[in-house]
């Protein structure tokens, strides 16, 4: 045992107060992040459907979904790696290795990126088959822009994955979450009323990834500037066949992952219609906002749990995730509710023909009441080390997906399609928080589970009778939102001893002393 090793111990009882401010911070970064990016890019799409309709809208998107799905499948899974060796490593041994993790990272998913951009440059073929309602002139330019960005894309995801492995998720949020998605929208605003083409918003759409890359880039080397100078390794805590270990299993599961929102766009668009395709990433849109504030908190506490489980601290990492998953039911099963309770009146914003995805957008809201239930599962799993596990969850999950998409799709539409993903998502989730419940100890219930879970079902109610009272209507919403604020900050306030992260304090607290 190295002397940093058997100190660990120690600096972790000083310390550790540290993680609830960490969380804490992160936990607000990441919140205003998710809704900034929850805002534009729903007015990015809302902007897109409006300007080239339901049809032109699908082309872009379907797109966009698959430059979505390679740019993930081609960062291999390093920057989970990196999230979970690189604290450990700044933990453990000064961060001296952090030179060789970036190396290990950085340069495979950037040439898996470069050979996976080749087809998309020189081969028509996959452009017909992906786009084949538009002419192959026209499908194989838009294919090929997407080509263009894909290894500059990669390469900065990973490097995000760095700068969060540094502890903090300010980089992250800048690029991913607002930078992006405001010069998105910027960009799109003049070219949709002066230029509105399939190929000129596609463009809008990709350019920013460039000047994200580069603010990656960027804010990693003040990361590693602010820990001051790095003494030489003795050794390489990690070797590449750990670090591969570990990010290979994930390098595939993020690929079900990110498919799992995409696909049934491409299924849409290959097996149905592309206006099919763009009413259903508006309803995608819609979901994923209601998702922000779990993403938020998944952002502060992955690289925290993994240096707590490094350093031993077991019991704090299971406090953290209990008491993240109470806060992520209280705040986000209301709004769920709230989409499933007015699916009509929030898809009206994109335009009138968007409003038949209303049954699938109630579709998807339940299911995803089942996915903030169990919190970040499939976070834990991951920062524990386990990423074959969730590699086996994913894979099943979007085994169901694919095969009740391929079978629903054609007769259901988008229906179909939505159907599918919610049968992903619950069984995903389920069996992730089965395994770190009996395989890892996570526990998720407890007394303020129970009262986040309480609150949040009063609130529920109170928003299902203001929907069967008004109807599906702009002023039924606007009553439903009074009134379910007005419940839940009562309630809130009622029971705010019971929802304290006191216990979490307390334990760290305990251990500090």
């Amino acid at each position: 045992m190295t002397a940093a090793e058997a100190t660990a111990p120690l600096r972790a009882g000083a310390d550790a107060p540290r993680a609830v401010a960490a969380v804490a911070r992160g936990g607000w970064w990441g919140m205003a992040g998710s809704a900034a990016n929850a805002v534009f890019s729903f007015l990015l799409v809302g902007l897109v459907t409006r300007a080239v309709g339901a049809d032109g809208s699908g082309v872009i998107f379907t797109g966009v979904a698959l430059f979505t799905i390679l740019s993930n499948t081609c960062k291999l899974g390093a920057d989970a790696g990196l999230i979970r060796f690189v604290p450990r490593d700044l933990a453990l041994h000064d961060g001296r290795s952090v030179p060789a993790l970036l190396r290990m990272a950085v340069l495979p998913a950037a040439a898996v990126s470069t050979v996976a951009a080749a087809p998309l440059l020189l081969s028509p073929t996959a452009a017909h088959l992906l786009l084949p309602q538009l002419p192959p002139a026209d499908a194989v330019s838009l294919v090929r822009l997407f080509g263009v960005f894909l290894p500059v894309a990669t390469v900065g995801m990973v490097l995000l994955g760095a700068t969060r492995g540094y502890g903090t998720v300010v980089p992250f949020v800048g690029v991913e979450q607002i930078g992006k998605p405001v010069l998105r929208l910027l960009i799109a605003l003049p070219v949709a009323f002066l230029l509105p083409s399939l190929t000129a918003l596609a463009s809008a759409w990709l350019l920013p990834t460039l000047a994200g890359s580069v603010a990656a880039w960027s804010a990693l080397r003040r990361c590693r500037a602010g820990r001051g100078p790095t003494p030489a390794p003795r050794h390489e805590s990690v070797s590449w066949r750990t670090f591969w270990g570990f990010a290979a299993p994930r390098a595939v599961s993020s690929v079900f992952d990110i498919s799992a929102a995409w696909v049934g766009v491409i299924l849409l668009s290959a097996l149905g219609t592309a206006s099919e395709a763009g009413v259903y990433t508006a309803i995608g849109r819609v979901v994923t906002a209601g998702t922000l504030l779990q993403l938020a908190v998944r952002l502060a506490v992955a690289p925290e749990i993994s240096r707590l489980l490094a350093l031993g601290e077991d019991t704090e990492a299971h406090a953290l995730h209990r008491v993240s998953t109470c806060w992520i039911v209280l705040f986000s099963w209301p709004l769920f509710v709230l989409v499933a309770a007015f699916p009509e009146t929030f898809l009206s914003a994109f335009g009138p023909e968007f409003v038949r995805g209303a049954p699938a957008l109630v579709v998807l809201c339940a299911a995803s009441m089942v996915n903030v239930a169990v919190g970040n599962a499939q976070t834990v799993l991951l920062m524990a080390g386990r990423s074959s596990w969730h590699l086996a969850v994913t894979a099943a999950a979007f085994t169901v997906q694919l095969t009740v998409g391929v079978l629903a799709v054609p007769a259901w539409g988008v229906f179909g399609a939505a159907v599918s993903w919610a049968a992903a998502i619950v069984v995903e989730n389920l069996a992730a928080a089965l395994l770190i419940r009996l395989r890892l100890g996570f526990t998720t219930v407890d007394r303020g589970y129970v009262t986040a879970l309480g609150l949040a079902l009063t609130v529920s109610v109170v928003l299902g009778a203001a929907r069967t009272r008004e109807g599906d209507t702009p002023s039924g919403l606007a009553v439903a939102m009074v009134l379910g604020m007005c419940v839940f900050a009562i309630s809130l306030w009622r029971y705010r001893t019971s929802l304290r992260v006191s216990d979490l304090v307390g334990v760290l607290r305990r251990r500090a002393a």
